[in-house]
């Protein structure tokens, strides 16, 4: 059995008025969330993490990709532990923006994910359930009001 990397990009999609992509999760119906996905072992490196599952995940291609150089640690589910060998816990998550020009439709990859839906960053920090995620939509937010 060949194990996940537990190293992880998550990869907030907007457009310039700070919308947010979104995408509701396939194996749990209610549960939204932007881009995520794991470091492979032929990644040359974490953008290069970002852009293939930005591809896989939406299909986008044309946009600005931005490492935001936040990092954060936590434990991962146990429901998902299994996918990891067996002395690993946590994970690192490195958080990147990707800028395109207006809201666009994804494709989708129906075993990932089964709807989609653009949200101003405020109503988009509400709707993910992931805290790690909330807060780089936060940090989307922010950021753009101290207009760096």
């Amino acid at each position: 059995m060949t194990f996940k990397i537990p190293e992880s990009v998550l990869v907030v999609v907007h457009t310039p008025e700070l919308q947010v992509l979104l995408m509701e999760r396939a194996a749990q119906p209610g549960f939204w969330q932007s881009v995520t996905g794991a470091r492979e072992p032929d990644d040359a490196d974490l953008a290069a993490t970002a852009r293939r599952e930005l591809r896989e995940e939406t299909g986008l291609t044309a946009g600005t990709l931005s490492d935001w150089r936040l990092v954060n640690r936590y434990e991962i589910w146990p429901q998902w532990r299994g996918r990891y060998a067996p002395d690993v816990t946590h994970n690192v998550e490195h958080v990147f923006g990707f800028q395109v020009d207006r809201q666009s439709v994804a494709t989708l990859d129906p075993a990932e994910h089964i709807g989609q839906l653009w949200l101003p960053w405020r109503a988009a920090m509400k709707k993910v359930f992931s805290p790690t995620n909330r807060e780089a939509i936060r940090h989307l937010g922010q950021g753009a009001s101290r207009g760096s």
